[in-house]
């Protein structure tokens, strides 16, 4: 199968809601990892746009997880450990973990599942281009940490080096994979892209000549299992996303501007620890939320390590975590329209609230 066949279209036809947030249910982002979680407690949620009462001043929120509980998700472990959250208002926080069919974070904010949920501009442009009044508040990592995984022996150190390659691609990421090809130049019909599921073994075997993944996650994971191994981000090659973004409904900003701004801040504080202290984030990724994903501390740590580089930025240390520049987002919008997603930033973004928070805390910078 070539990535001209069933995969990126070169031009998206029209679809409808309902059939969009079948395909994106299974939009998890490219990490490595087998079994999945459910829910650090009870899923409490109900129609009520992901909130339950419970007698606090915001209630108990369902926050929808991109992947499964490992360390992509250090701040949020951190906001509940260290009581961040109830210090804000809220009774609890349920981290809804992600990669299973029906986790999309769209469909759970369309149909109220969720109240706040963690994705990447190229699932959530889709999504508001077909009717959903959405918008992404903030951004976890400022960059994007999409990369092509290669063996050492043979590494793909460019786009071109792909070329005819044999290219292991994720159903859920054929999207950006095909924004990359686009940002590069390169004919889809000049690479075999093999599909894929997100354990890189196929790579090491020697069935594929690149793997589309996170570079903080199957470079490690496969290094750690003796494969030297070469990684190419695609942010270093004309695809600027960023990623782990929070997404709201445009009620929530509208009309729970408060009480978003007090997760927000949580968030920000579970962050600033995490960023601080890699080794504790790797034990409750491994020890205590992703308890049952046997997850590795050891290996846990060294991505706790590298994901610190796509968090913070010479940007983020002057304006704060979660802030995008107006450089930054007009990067964004250009490459969504490289993958064929015409949205504006109006439409994608609203950055006022993190603004404010920063404006009315300067101590949080």
């Amino acid at each position: 199968m070539t990535s001209s066949q069933p995969g990126l279209p070169r031009s998206p036809r029209p679809i409808d809601r309902r059939t969009f947030f079948r395909y994106s249910a299974f939009a998890g982002v490219a990490v490595g990892g087998t079994a999945l979680l459910a829910a650090c407690g009870s899923d409490s949620s109900d129609s009520s746009g992901g909130t339950t009462d419970d007698g606090s001043k915001y209630g108990t929120v369902a926050v929808q997880l991109s992947w499964i509980k490992n360390i992509e998700f250090a701040g949020e472990y951190f906001a509940l450990e260290k009581g961040y959250y109830k210090d804000a208002g809220f009774g609890n926080v349920n981290l809804i973990a992600g990669g299973a069919a029906g986790t999309g974070i769209e469909a759970g904010l369309d149909t109220g599942k969720i109240w706040i949920g963690l994705s990447a501009p190229q699932l959530t442009a889709p999504a508001v281009l077909n009717g959903l009044p959405a918008k992404i508040v903030g951004a976890t990592y400022q960059k994007n940490p999409f990369a092509i995984v290669s063996s050492a022996a043979k590494p793909i150190l460019t786009p071109q080096d792909m070329v005819g390659k044999k290219i292991g691609v994720q159903d859920s990421n054929q999207l950006v994979f095909g924004a990359l090809l686009d940002a590069n130049g390169i004919d889809p019909a000049s690479i075999t892209v093999v599909p894929a599921q997100f354990d890189p073994t196929p790579l090491a075997n020697g069935e594929v000549d690149g793997w589309v993944s996170y570079v903080t996650n199957e470079p490690i994971t496969l290094a750690a299992k003796g494969f030297p191994n070469h990684a190419m981000l695609f942010a270093d090659y004309n695809l600027p996303l960023v990623a782990e973004t929070f997404t709201v409904l445009q009620d929530t900003i509208d009309n729970e501007r408060d009480k978003l701004k007090a997760f927000l801040i949580a968030e920000i504080k579970g962050w600033k620890d995490a960023i601080a202290d890699p080794a504790e984030s790797a034990r409750l990724a491994a020890e205590v939320y992703g308890k049952d994903q046997n997850l590795d501390v050891a290996e846990q740590t060294k991505e706790a390590t590298a994901q610190i580089g796509l968090v913070v930025s010479e940007d983020t240390k002057t304006n704060g975590l979660f802030t995008m520049t107006p450089k930054l987002v007009e990067q964004n919008i250009a490459a969504l329209a490289k993958a064929k997603l015409d949205v504006t930033a109006d439409q994608l973004f609203d950055l006022s609230i993190i603004d404010e928070i920063y404006k009315e805390n300067p101590d949080l910078k």
